[in-house]
C-alpha cells in the first residue's frame, strides 16, 4: 500500500498554524537557533566558479650581510596557493494546491512555511562554518574544526587547551573577519545569500508512490556558501574545555575560561587586522559570566548598549552566542 510523503504539508499542519478565527497563526518558532556568527561574516566573491583561491607567502628571501669585496647571492621568496571550495545548498517546499486555497490568507501561509527552510539553512551553514569536512562529505565546504584539530600542525600554536580529556568537551572560538584574514566566499558570478524562487504552480509526479500526480505550488531555496581562511593565525580555537569539569569558583579541575581567553588573544598578530569577536554556546557564556563575577571585580567582561540591543564583550571583543557548536567534541591532540 502506498503512503503519501510526509515531506509535504497537511490539513492537520494547516490545522496548527490557524487560529480560531481562521487567520494564519503567527507561530512561536522554539526550534530556532541563535547563530550570530553570520551575521559577522565578511562576505565576498569568490575568484573561482566553484570558489577560491589564495595566494599565501611561505618563506621569504635570505638577506646577506656583505664585508667589502665580498659577493652576495641573489635570493627570492617562496609562495603557495590554496583553494577553499563552496557547498551548494539546497532545498524545496512543496505544498498541494488545494490546501493553500482552503487557507483564509494563501500568501501568509506560504510565508509560514518559508520561514522554518530558512532557518534551517541557516542552521546547516552554521553548523559547516565549524565542523565541514571536505574528506568525509565531499559535498560541503571545510570549516574551521577540521583545520585546528591537531596541536601539532603547524598551525597548532593556535590552538589553546582547556585540559579536558573526557567526551563532552567544547570549544570557544577567537575569529577576526577581513578579506585579507578569514571570510566567507560565493563563486565567481553568483549572488550572494540565500536564493529563493517561487515557482508557482506545479504538477508533482508520482506524489503517493504510485504514479499519482498532483497541483501544487513549489519554492526553490539555494545557498551557494563556503569559508575562506586566508591567514590562519588570525583565527584561534579554544579546545578541550571539559564541561563536565566547569565550576563557576574555579574548584577542582575546573578550567579557568578568563585565563585561556587572554592566552587566545595573545596569539593574534594584530588587534586591528578585521573585525574580530568571540564564539561560543550559551552553557559556555554562563559560565565565564559566573567565573568572572565570582573571581574579578574589575572585570574585562563588559555590557553595553549598541543600536538598542545589550551586547556582552570582553576586553573590547564582542561575544556571540552560537547554538551550532557541539557539547561533544573530541579531544584533540
Amino acid at each position: 500500500m502506498a503512503t503519501l510523503a510526509v515531506t509535504n504539508p497537511t490539513l492537520a499542519d494547516l490545522a496548527k498554524v490557524t487560529d480560531p478565527d481562521g487567520s494564519i497563526a503567527d507561530v512561536v518558532e522554539i526550534l530556532n537557533q541563535t547563530n550570530e556568527i553570520l551575521a559577522d561574516m565578511t562576505w565576498l566573491e569568490g575568484n573561482l566558479t566553484t570558489g577560491n583561491r589564495t595566494t599565501v607567502r611561505s618563506g621569504l628571501p635570505t638577506p646577506t650581510w656583505r664585508k667589502l669585496y665580498g659577493g652576495v647571492q641573489p635570493t627570492k621568496s617562496n609562495a603557495v596557493q590554496v583553494t577553499d571550495n563552496c557547498g551548494m545548498l539546497e532545498d524545496y517546499a512543496e505544498v498541494d494546491k488545494a490546501l493553500v486555497d482552503m487557507a483564509g490568507n494563501p500568501a501568509s501561509f506560504r510565508l509560514q512555511e518559508d520561514r522554518p527552510h530558512i532557518e534551517g539553512l541557516n542552521q546547516q551553514v552554521a553548523t559547516t562554518l565549524f565542523y565541514g569536512d571536505e574528506t568525509t562529505d565531499p559535498e560541503k565546504f571545510t570549516g574551521l574544526a577540521p583545520r585546528y584539530n591537531s596541536l601539532g600542525a603547524a598551525n597548532g600554536e593556535n590552538i589553546i587547551s582547556g585540559g579536558g580529556s573526557g567526551s563532552d568537551n567544547g570549544s570557544i572560538w577567537l575569529v577576526c573577519w577581513s578579506p585579507q584574514t578569514c571570510h566567507g566566499i560565493v563563486p565567481k558570478g553568483s549572488k550572494s545569500g540565500i536564493q529563493q524562487r517561487d515557482l508557482g504552480e506545479v504538477t508533482i509526479e508520482n506524489v503517493d508512490g504510485s504514479n499519482g500526480r498532483m497541483q501544487a505550488y513549489r519554492t526553490h531555496y539555494r545557498w551557494d556558501v563556503g569559508l575562506s581562511l586566508r591567514d590562519w593565525r588570525y583565527a584561534v580555537r579554544i579546545a578541550n574545555i571539559d564541561r563536565s569539569d566547569l565550576s563557576a569558583t574555579l574548584a577542582g579541575s575546573s578550567a579557568d575560561l578568563n585565563d585561556l581567553m587572554h592566552q587566545a588573544m595573545t596569539q593574534l598578530p594584530s588587534t586591528t587586522a578585521g573585525r574580530c569577536a568571540w564564539y561560543m554556546d550559551r552553557s559556555m557564556l554562563s559560565m565565564l559570566r559566573r567565573q568572572t563575577s565570582n573571581g574579578v571585580k574589575n572585570s574585562t567582561l563588559t555590557m553595553e548598549n549598541v543600536g538598542g540591543t545589550w551586547q556582552t564583550s570582553w576586553s573590547g571583543y564582542p561575544i556571540r552566542r552560537v547554538d551550532a557548536l557541539k557539547t561533544n567534541e573530541a579531544t584533540i591532540s
